[in-house]
């Protein structure tokens, strides 16, 4: 079974049953909105409301936040952790960052897409596109 690193983001509507039949499957997932830290997923607006009208000096002050650094180190250690990539889409620029420093550290890296996106020429990076979760499934099991 595969030890599964689900990149994705806090908006997608698929994310919480991806997570939950890959379990079912029996792969081992690392879940970003509940972490094994106990603490939470990380957003933004926990630490400042306002945080879309950040200027970038505010945002590189808010990367030095505690809660951005044990969130950052949390996700980084489970990047390490994982053999397997799956970019739920659709998905934001951290996910697409993760998912791509997967695949640059010789890692399996899928993309599921649940509900048709935008082609990306790009994703023929990547090892599987699908939008079958058996498939993905199957995939990891070979």
């Amino acid at each position: 079974m595969a030890k599964i690193y689900v990149a994705s983001s806090w908006r997608n509507m698929f994310y919480e049953d991806v997570v939950a039949k890959l379990r079912e499957f029996g792969h081992e997932v690392y879940d970003f909105r509940n972490p094994p830290h106990g603490k939470g997923g990380f957003m933004w607006k926990n630490l400042d409301p306002d945080f879309e009208k950040w200027s970038v000096a505010d945002y590189k002050e808010g990367l030095k936040h505690p809660s951005s650094e044990l969130q950052f180190q949390t996700d980084l250690d489970a990047l390490h952790w994982a053999d397997t990539c799956l970019l739920v889409l659709p998905c934001g620029r951290s996910a697409h960052t993760e998912a791509g420093w997967m695949k640059g550290m010789g890692k399996k890296t899928i993309v599921y897409i649940p509900q048709m996106q935008e082609p990306e020429l790009m994703y023929k990076l990547f090892d599987l596109i699908s939008d079958d979760l058996e498939e993905v499934n199957e995939f990891l099991n070979r």
